[in-house]
């Protein structure tokens, strides 16, 4: 078995659809006009029902086989959101929107997700029910968890569920996954530092917080190195740093943004209690005083075994057992597909996208060359799963 024919057909047309996306980005939920276009497109398909406006601005899509089964019906999953990124790219498409682009190949996978509904609801192939389900929101925004809060799961009854993502530096028509963690979960830091100011010519009588939140910057990365088994993975990165406004004042307060990323829970743990102690300690050493705000994300995304080697199997009959990576490394970005893993088995899976631009990169690209095999394997994960 390869790529369907069919699918293969239809490319140039799917590609155009993700072009227009590519156009017209827009972020977190306020992708009305994703999601007009997203809904316009599945009536059209003759989905047997479409729903608009769950977890603020989702849209979903019923698509019932020739044969009824009531108790059997999988999710499968595409995000809509696009980036606050300047595009550099000189395209024909290029974004239209000053400061936003898709950046991160949201455009891609809604493309092929829409590919696949319009074929599964001419051929209905199946026996059981398909659910699209097109997420706004996954930049940061946890629209997974908004549309699992709006009963996504129970409304539709979704047993199971599966996502993929593109991956620059994948070959196109390779796939690769893991059973277990594959995605970090992502916590946000924020750590206010308060001294005394005073006059830059004078430290002595002041508490200087650039040199404090500088010091905390350089201990808490001893939680990764001497804290964390040196088998697993951990990251502690401080990415905002801000102090101060002329050259001649030592600031009163200094404050830090960062993000921690971890692959179990207990590691999650780990890092929030050692991050509390090195701050607070370090500012104490001082004669400061620093608090940190350890504020949960996305929780680390996990691949049910089951549902795993079942996602590799027909990724396999699509693209060539020998073409599949089923123990990729686990990768330390975060996605909130992670929530509805946790709500019900599945799987998360890489398409590669070639020699691109890296993720969230201005010169990023989807690879329109990756459309036939993505659109592929929704069409035979559903196929297979609910066969007839």
């Amino acid at each position: 078995m390869a790529v369907i024919n069919r699918i293969a057909d239809q490319q140039s047309e799917i590609a155009a659809w993700r072009h227009d996306l590519h156009a017209h980005p827009e972020l977190l939920f306020d992708v009305q006009r994703t999601a007009a276009s997203v809904a316009a497109k599945l009536k059209s398909f003759g989905c047997d029902e479409v729903v608009s406006g769950l977890g603020r601005t989702g849209v979903v899509g019923v698509i019932r086989g020739r044969k009824s089964s009531a108790d059997k019906a999988i999710g499968l999953r595409a995000d809509m959101d696009a980036l606050p990124i300047e595009e550099a790219n000189d395209l024909p498409y290029k974004s239209t929107v000053p400061g936003k682009m898709h950046a991160c190949g949201h455009d891609g996978h809604t493309a092929m997700l829409l590919g696949a509904a319009r074929y599964l609801a001419e051929t209905r192939n199946f026996a059981g029910t398909a659910v699209v389900i097109f997420q706004p929101a996954e930049e940061g925004g946890a629209g997974g968890k908004a549309m699992l809060d709006d009963g996504l799961m129970e409304r539709f009854k979704i047993g199971e569920v599966y996502g993929m993502h593109n991956f620059p530096g994948l070959a196109v028509g390779q796939f690769a996954l893991r059973r277990g963690p594959i995605m970090a979960a992502a916590d946000q830091l924020t750590i206010d530092v308060e001294g005394k100011g005073g006059h830059a010519a004078r430290p002595h009588l002041a508490v200087d917080t650039v040199l404090v939140a500088a010091q905390i910057i350089n201990n808490i990365q001893s939680i990764v190195s001497r804290n964390v088994d040196p088998l697993e993975a951990a990251v502690v990165s401080i990415t905002m740093f801000h102090a101060g406004n002329t050259d001649n004042v030592i600031p009163q307060t200094a404050k830090l943004v960062g993000t921690a990323r971890s692959l179990t829970p207990q590691l999650r743990d780990l890092l929030e209690k050692r991050l509390h102690a090195v701050v607070e300690g370090t500012a104490a050493l001082y004669g400061a005083k620093a608090t940190l705000k350890f504020r949960r994300g996305y929780p680390v995304l996990v691949n049910h075994a089951a549902q795993a080697d079942f996602a590799a199997k027909v990724a396999g009959e699509i693209a060539g057992r020998d073409k599949i990576d089923t123990d990729m490394a686990p990768v330390m970005g975060a996605e909130d597909f992670s929530f509805m893993l946790n709500a019900r088995p599945g799987a998360f899976i890489f398409v590669g996208n070639g020699e691109s631009a890296g993720l969230h990169h201005p010169a990023y690209n989807f690879n329109d060359e990756a459309i036939p095999f993505g659109t592929s394997y929704w069409v035979k994960l559903v196929e297979t799963a609910l066969a007839a």
